[in-house]
């Protein structure tokens, strides 16, 4: 690329997809240090329509009040709660950033997040067993203190009457509940973030621009050429530091970004769907979200769950997902895009996992070629006395899980979330699904620990965190006076206020 480009833009950061993980770096970048020039390019015509899209994912403030794959279950019958404590803190944090930008008047109000019981749903002796040592294990900490438990259906009924209606009445059940879970619209997050921003000032985004060229310079900077699919000029922009946030393409720009740390990472796309329902006679009943246990052999994107969901204040019921296969990396992504992401440095790797996954490529396959009618019976299992009149199928959004080289130099299949960082940290990129959106804020943060350590030395960065996040730096597990102040004005503040429902 021509260093003399004409219309080269100097910035200092350039975020590449205009999600909620690339819209929550350049908000928390924003607070930190105002006079930071910030651009974002959007290959679509508006923002937040991947991922980040209200129908796109299940909206679940993910806090591990009800996902049950987040306490896995040893053999020996032991629970493990460690990702149940570090997703909760992370999702604290989320809490924290959002009623900042609510109490500082950044954001209008807190609409994009509504309240939503947290439930989990068993049924069996089994699975009833391991819901009630779940519950004694998480609800001893203050974390999980406010969690309810019952065995008797007749509570059941009051807190979930659809999952309870026209259930035999001999079947072991049990459930747990949070009332202060949470319904987020991440869609309508992103846009109201994005439009404060741009009225601060220092900031541009781009849409209808893809990404071509990602080179970095002798002086470490970045040139980044984006393509107008309008056909008008190209940008061309000259950056300090590049977060490729791009959900299913990051990967692809990655690769192209040349760091030696992309070498070995691979792609394995799920895609989603979901039965919705509308019929306000049914909506009316259900307000929670209530998960289940995954069928073994499933991927954790598909563990059960029948959720309510306010998009625009409009309420929805959505039951799923039913998981799929495709080579799509992204909603709008095109069929080659798992052909073209592999290379000689991942091949090995993407082979391994391809020869190791047989049950789960076979189990994806199987749940995208479902009927209506077998789909319906799923739900079923749920709540019993659902009609399939009242039911249509949605697509949801695109999930890429991670394949790296393993330990062995085999390759592993990985179904969760990562950052990959240059070794100059002039460059970030985020890989991977689950939990994402809901914990945002705690994978930003880590972008900056890394990225920014010498500003993040500074003591204007260290009061200013702290005054964005009050928990920044100590730990929720093992303060619980910070604990209950933190979690006291976040509720508050965001509307999620404690009260039964």
């Amino acid at each position: 690329m021509n260093k003399n480009t004409l219309n080269e833009k100097e910035v200092d950061i350039l975020l590449v997809g205009a999600g909620i993980m690339s819209t929550t770096l350049a908000m928390l970048l924003r607070q930190l240090d105002p006079s930071l020039k910030i651009a974002m390019i959007e290959r679509l015509s508006d923002v937040a329509s991947e991922s980040s899209d209200g129908w796109n994912n299940a909206g679940t403030g993910h806090a591990a009040y009800c996902e049950l794959n987040y306490t896995p279950e040893h053999p020996d019958g032991s629970i493990d709660t460690t990702k149940a404590f570090s997703i909760n803190t992370a999702f604290e944090e989320s809490l924290q950033f959002w009623s900042y930008l609510v109490d500082q008047k950044i954001l209008a109000s807190p609409h994009f997040i509504n309240q939503a019981p947290h439930h989990s749903f068993v049924s069996g002796d089994k699975d009833v067993n391991f819901l009630r040592k779940r519950y004694q294990l998480l609800s001893a900490h203050p974390l999980f203190a406010d969690m309810q438990y019952s065995e008797d259906p007749e509570q059941l009924k009051k807190w979930i009457p659809l999952v309870m209606a026209g259930r035999e009445p001999t079947q072991k059940v049990a459930g747990s509940r949070v009332r202060y879970g949470s319904d987020v619209n991440f869609g309508a997050l992103t846009r109201d973030m994005l439009t404060a921003l741009q009225k601060m000032g220092n900031f541009e985004i781009l849409v209808q621009h893809c990404v071509t060229d990602i080179d970095q310079q002798a002086d470490k900077r970045w040139r980044i050429r984006a393509k107008n699919k309008m056909d008008g000029p190209h940008s061309y922009f000259n950056a300090r530091f590049v977060f490729l946030g791009a959900g299913g393409g990051s990967l692809a720009l990655l690769q192209a970004s040349g760091i030696p740390e992309s070498k070995g990472y691979g792609g394995f796309p799920i895609s989603g769907q979901w039965l919705a329902c509308t019929v306000p006679e049914v909506v009316g009943k259900h307000h929670a979200k209530v998960y289940g246990k995954a069928p073994k052999g499933a991927p954790p994107m598909s563990v059960p769950h029948l959720d309510t969901r306010i998009i625009d204040g409009k309420k929805t019921l959505l039951f799923g997902p039913f998981a799929g296969f495709t080579t799509k990396f992204l909603k709008q992504g095109s069929p080659w895009d798992l052909a073209t992401s592999i290379n000689p440095t991942n091949l090995l790797p993407m082979l391994s996992v391809g020869t190791q996954s047989i049950d789960l490529i076979r189990y994806l396959i199987s749940e995208m070629l479902q009927s209506h009618k077998s789909r319906m019976r799923a739900l079923q299992c749920f709540y019993p006395e659902a009609k399939p009149a009242d039911w249509f199928l949605s697509v949801a959004g695109q999930r890429v899980q991670i394949i790296k080289k393993g330990a062995d130099k085999a390759g592993k299949l990985e179904l969760g979330t990562e950052i990959i960082h240059a070794a100059d940290g002039t460059l970030a990129a985020l890989l991977g699904a689950s939990p994402g959106a809901s914990t945002a804020v705690h994978t930003m943060l880590g972008v900056i620990e890394t990225c920014f350590a010498k500003e993040l030395k500074t003591e204007t960065w260290q009061v200013g965190l702290k005054k964005i996040i009050p928990s920044y730096g100590q730990s929720l597990v093992d303060n619980r006076d910070l604990l209950v102040t933190v979690r006291e004005h976040t509720l508050a503040s965001l509307g999620l206020d404690q009260k039964p429902l």
